[in-house]
């Protein structure tokens, strides 16, 4: 009997707990409503402007050339904004910008090379075929066979210059034709 009331004890303490919590937790909420958000309109979508924008807008308008200038000074010096420099307006300001790219693109020096095998003499086929797989690892004869019959084809990419220079002295010693771009 006292195993049952010690039992009884402890369930009303956590149920009056459990009520404590859920009536603070409501509380808590609903003090501290979070204000009203405003789901903004999409982007494609002209956004209504306030009255004192309008107004803004159509006195701006009206204004001529010499009072726009005297506006924007003004408000360069209220807001400290830096003078803007002016861009000549014309033909000749799009043809600057395309010789200073044609001077830059002599300057790129090419770091990554392609090496090339386009084509073989046939009498020195066995030749070639000996220096493929020599000079390309992981080939055996039948390998580099197919490789050399299978002419244009790349021997190596992306490698250095003087590796390329060494790789086309190598082939063409034994009758190949070798490019390199």
């Amino acid at each position: 009997m006292q195993s049952y009331k010690l039992l009884n004890q402890i369930a009303f303490k956590q149920w009056r707990y459990l009520h404590r919590c859920s009536t603070l937790y409501q509380t808590t909420t609903t003090a501290t409503s979070p204000e009203k958000l405003t789901i903004p309109p999409p982007s494609n979508v002209d956004m209504p402007a306030s009255p004192k924008i309008e107004k803004l807008v159509s006195e701006i308008s009206q204004l001529n050339l010499m009072e726009v200038s005297e506006l924007s000074t003004l408000l360069k010096k209220r807001l400290n904004l830096p003078d803007a420099p002016i861009f000549p307006v014309g033909n000749f300001s799009s043809v600057a910008p395309q010789a200073e790219e044609e001077e830059e693109a002599p300057q790129k020096v090419k770091t990554q090379f392609t090496v090339k095998l386009m084509q073989y003499d046939e009498k020195q086929k066995v030749a070639l075929i000996k220096e493929i797989k020599n000079l390309l690892e992981g080939m055996n004869l039948v390998q580099a066979k197919k490789f050399v019959e299978s002419a244009p084809t790349i021997v190596k990419a992306d490698i250095a210059k003087d590796e390329a220079e060494k790789l086309k002295e190598a082939l063409t010693k034994v009758g190949a034709t070798i490019e390199v771009e």
